[in-house]
């Protein structure tokens, strides 16, 4: 039994509140302001950014003291040039922005801006975020992930917050239910602790990516070249 499509219905992914909070900052400046601060940020590798933030570290509060600070900058730098909230999440959530980068020649299929043009009237950012993920990166990446690797060993997966009274149960909830005080999935929290203690769920976010590209750095290495044509 997969706990998948609990954060798209309810809210619970971190990024939503971050997406939302960024956007209303970066409104408040002028386009052209933003667009010279982006290029100066980009103006600095990632590199160098790392080394000065090493430098300043112990003299930075703890929510400064990022990993990988220079790459979360530079992409800083391209969400300040956006003036438009969605074009701006899809910027968020995207490792590429240009595809031709990565394959040469590529296009991208049904982006988030496609499925953004044909969502009904009337739902808010965070909303709106929540259903391009729903039809956009759940079937896309998660559920993908998901049946691969459970049929790999004959392994049955079900999913059942994709229930189709469930998600219509969850789509006719007020957001304020699911998301409240920068935290998302209440109701569902709500409902976990009249079996759970909450010490045990009431804990920042977790993710649990294996290292792909330190393996493909590393001992994985002549293995992963030997399967790429010239």
């Amino acid at each position: 039994m997969s706990g998948d499509a609990g954060d798209e219905l309810f809210a619970g992914y971190s990024r939503y509140t971050a997406a939302i909070a960024l956007w209303r900052r970066q409104a408040r400046l002028p386009l052209a302001v933003r667009r010279g601060l982006a290029s100066a940020l980009s103006s600095v590798s990632p590199p160098i950014w790392d080394s000065v933030f090493r430098v300043l570290g112990p003299a930075l509060p703890s929510r400064l003291r990022l990993p990988m600070p220079g790459d979360k900058l530079h992409k800083l730098a391209k969400l300040l040039a956006i003036d438009e909230p969605l074009p701006m999440y899809q910027r968020l959530i995207s490792l590429w922005h240009d595809p031709a980068r990565v394959v040469l020649g590529a296009q991208e299929p049904a982006t988030v801006m496609d499925i953004a043009a044909r969502l009904p009237a009337g739902l808010d950012f965070i909303e709106r975020m929540m259903l391009i993920d729903t039809l956009h990166y759940l079937p896309g990446d998660i559920l993908a992930k998901v049946d691969r690797a459970s049929m790999a060993v004959s392994l049955e997966a079900r999913v059942p917050f994709l229930d189709h009274e469930v998600v219509e149960l969850a789509w006719r909830l007020p957001l304020a239910w699911k998301l409240r005080g920068g935290q998302g999935k209440r109701v569902l929290r709500e409902v976990l602790a009249r079996y759970v203690p909450r010490a045990l769920f009431e804990r920042p976010k977790m993710g649990f990516g294996i290292p792909i590209d330190a393996w493909l750095r590393g001992p994985l290495r002549d293995w992963a070249e030997t399967l790429l044509a010239e």
